[in-house]
């Protein structure tokens, strides 16, 4: 075959360092902009990104050669990079060490985009644990508790 064809999706999830609340309202649109920004300067693809003080989601579009691992380490460190650099009360800012990323099938990828954007909505009764639990057992990811949120 001549030519690689490919329609990767990812759906990522990662919470602030120890779950504080640093991405008030007031500059999350400008946070899930530079991470969009973030991808399209890598040749990757922003669907839809967002979420709340606590977390973020991101729905990315990346060909195959993108490992989910690169993906995650690029638009960590960038933005909290940028973040430090961009709001000074932000100094202490950080990301957790870990992330969940899924697969996302093309069929279901406006459930996904309606999901990131009503995140708000959303943890209005559910937490960010409650959420990623239920997340990681709707995939069926293998996880240790002990490990989960550290």
């Amino acid at each position: 075959m001549a030519n690689t064809y490919s329609q990767c999706f990812y759906h990522f999830v990662f919470s602030t360092k120890e779950r504080a609340r640093f991405i008030f309202p007031d500059i999350e649109g400008r946070v899930w902009s530079y991470i969009g920004g973030i991808a399209k300067n890598h040749k990757m693809s922003a669907v839809q990104v967002g979420g709340i003080e606590d977390h973020i989601h991101a729905l990315i579009m990346a060909k195959p050669s993108w490992a989910p691992s690169d993906i995650a380490k690029l638009m960590k460190g960038e933005s909290s990079k940028w973040i430090h650099e961009e709001f000074d009360e932000l100094r202490r800012f950080g990301w957790q060490d870990g992330y969940a990323v899924f697969t996302v099938s093309k069929s279901i990828l406006p459930k996904v985009v309606d999901y990131i954007k009503d995140q708000r909505i959303h943890h209005s009764t559910k937490t960010f644990e409650e959420e990623y639990l239920e997340l990681l057992q709707l995939h069926g990811v293998e996880y240790d508790e002990r490990y989960l949120f550290g």
